[in-house]
């Protein structure tokens, strides 16, 4: 029963006074008055005490669990906040004291207010980074050509542990980049599109349908964004690289008509009229490829129209390019004439005439041709002016020689007749010019040969290589020299023998008709010694008018070369072997034996 009465005397009084007190006394007064035995009475206090042990028993472990439950709640709460302030970067909570006093529940509710700033700032936080994501996803997207498959919604912030203010900067300075970024490619797009569009205007071509070809977000002007990706930039580049291209080739063909038709109408002396309906095309001659920005400028239709009417202008031009043809032909041939150079041939001149009826030949080149050949013509007949004009001389001299030889033949040249004194002057002045031949011949030979060794050909004059003729002459005219030194010689010694020879005393004299040449034999010696020296100066001069029918055996005007010596081997041995003749004849006639 002490042990019982223990715990109630622990209680405060009034609970013993209202509660078990009143109760145990009231049970002490029925056991009193029933007479209960004393062993009952300590059984049923016994079974009171351990029934009142078990009722704390339960409410103290209840106790520990709801201690040990709020233990728990705080070690999570702390280790929440702990997580949420390291997550988010910072150290500590301004207000919340570092060290927490007074009992669980003081500690719990103390903390659970700066639990919930952390969790309103996490979640602040997270939100911050996921639409820094979301933009930066969109933007990636945009610049690697994927914006449609962008999903908003899905997009979650990949690293929930850090949600520091560090990583907040490095998502925002990405973001920033790819803003950076995508302004850049904007514009490069821009500019790409722009360039195709003045290209195009240049060109005469539809802007959009290019543009649209490339992606046809790009010509969309508002709506949805473009696309800036690395494709799409390749893309629009070498569409401006191929446009420029095309420009650049349209321009050098407007180049092309433009000098081709200034060359035609100055060729054709066109009129004003014709040519101010070009006047644009004729511009663009001056003009670089960059230069040009004016729209339609280099449109097909320009080109075709320059095209069509260079056409025209070749038809026209074929029509008369035989008239032009011939017109410097023939002056080709005056300029070799009169120089005695060799002359395009007749048929290959009448070969070219076909090539420009049937137009299978170049005009342009067929005219640069003549023109080169007759400025080659005339800076040949200027290098050959010295020379020709010491030909001439020579050509003259043997002209006076050969007339000097005949009035050397006229028996009647010192009788007294009218104009005998106007001969005898000419006599003395041509005496004075054939003593200048061989000097003038040497001259001419020295000349020739600097001529030939400086241009690496051989002088012609009428196809005859002239050293040759030159040559030729000195010795036919050294074969003259010395025939007519022999024929004085036989004359003086005749004359010895005729003046020495004793006549007959006895009977009459002798006829001397067999013994010795008569005069006519010594005058026809003569005659025919001053035979050669005409067929000479004949050959010579001859020569000298050959130009008009040498002209069908010159080699063609369209190549340059040399006309071998060989080819002309024939003409000159004709006159070679025609004078020799002469000179053997001449010999022939004092060949025979002279007896006293």
């Amino acid at each position: 029963m002490a042990s019982f009465q223990t715990p109630i005397g622990m209680r405060s009084s009034t609970m013993l006074e209202t509660s078990c007190g009143y109760l145990l006394k009231e049970l002490q007064m029925i056991w009193d008055e029933v007479g209960e035995d004393q062993f009952d009475r300590e059984k049923v206090l016994l079974d009171l005490e351990q029934e009142c042990l078990e009722v704390y028993r339960k409410k103290v472990d209840g106790a520990n669990v709801s201690r040990s439950r709020l233990h728990q709640e705080l070690a999570e709460a702390e280790a929440e906040f702990t997580h949420l302030l390291l997550s988010l970067g910072e150290r500590s909570l301004p207000g919340r004291p570092e060290k927490m006093a007074g009992t669980l529940k003081e500690q719990l509710d103390s903390i659970t207010p700066a639990l919930r700033e952390m969790r309103l700032r996490k979640e602040e936080r997270m939100k911050q980074l996921s639409a820094i994501q979301v933009q930066i996803q969109k933007i990636s997207a945009e610049i690697e050509g994927k914006a449609e498959n962008v999903d908003s919604s899905r997009v979650v912030v990949e690293n929930k542990t850090d949600l520091s203010m560090t990583k907040l900067e490095e998502y925002q300075n990405e973001l920033q980049r790819l803003h950076s970024e995508k302004n850049e490619r904007l514009q490069r797009v821009e500019k790409y599109i722009d360039t195709v569009h003045k290209l195009s205007a240049t060109l005469g071509i539809d802007a959009s349908t290019i543009i649209t070809k490339i992606h046809p977000s790009l010509d969309e002007p508002f709506g949805r964004s473009k696309n800036i990706s690395d494709s799409i930039l390749e893309k629009l580049k070498r569409t401006v690289e191929s446009l420029k291209e095309e420009k650049q080739q349209r321009l050098e063909k407007l180049h092309n008509l433009g000098k081709a038709l200034t060359n035609l109408w100055d060729l054709m002396d066109s009129p004003y009229g014709d040519r101010r309906l070009f006047s644009h095309v004729i511009r663009l001659l001056s003009v670089s490829s960059p230069e040009i920005s004016d729209p339609g400028s280099l449109a097909l239709y320009i080109i075709e129209q320059a095209e069509a009417e260079v056409k025209r202008l070749d038809q026209l031009k074929a029509s008369m390019m035989k008239e032009l043809f011939i017109k410097k032909q023939k002056e080709l041939e005056d300029i070799c004439n009169k120089s005695h150079m060799e002359i395009p041939s007749r048929l290959e001149m009448e070969k070219i005439i076909n090539l420009i009826n049937s137009g299978e030949i170049d005009h342009v080149n067929l005219l640069t041709s003549m023109d080169e050949q007759i400025s080659r013509a005339k800076e040949e007949a200027s290098s050959r002016k010295t020379i020709m004009e010491k030909v001439e001389k020579w050509m003259l001299a043997c002209d006076e020689e050969r007339w000097l030889e005949e009035y050397s033949m006229d028996q009647s040249r010192y009788s007294v007749s009218r104009g005998a004194h106007k001969n005898l002057r000419r006599a003395e002045r041509a005496r004075i010019t054939v003593n200048k031949i061989p000097a003038l011949v040497e001259l001419l030979l020295a000349k020739t040969k600097s001529w030939e060794a400086e241009r690496s050909k051989v002088f012609l004059y009428d196809e005859v290589p002239l050293l040759a003729m030159l040559e030729e002459y000195n010795a036919l005219r050294q074969e003259k020299e010395e025939e007519k030194m022999r024929l004085r010689q036989e004359k003086k010694k005749f004359q010895t023998q005729v003046a020495i020879e004793p006549e007959s005393f006895y009977g009459s004299r002798p006829s001397t008709s067999s013994r010795r040449l008569s005069n006519a034999s010594i005058n026809g010696g003569y005659s025919n010694a001053i035979t050669l020296n005409r067929r000479l100066s004949l050959g010579i001069q001859q020569l000298g008018s050959n130009s008009t029918n040498s002209a069908n055996v010159s080699t063609s005007f369209m190549k340059e070369g040399k006309t071998s010596p060989e080819q002309h081997t024939p003409l000159r041995h004709n006159l070679v072997s025609q004078i020799r003749d002469e000179t053997a004849s001449v010999v022939s006639t004092f060949s025979g034996p002279i007896s006293p």
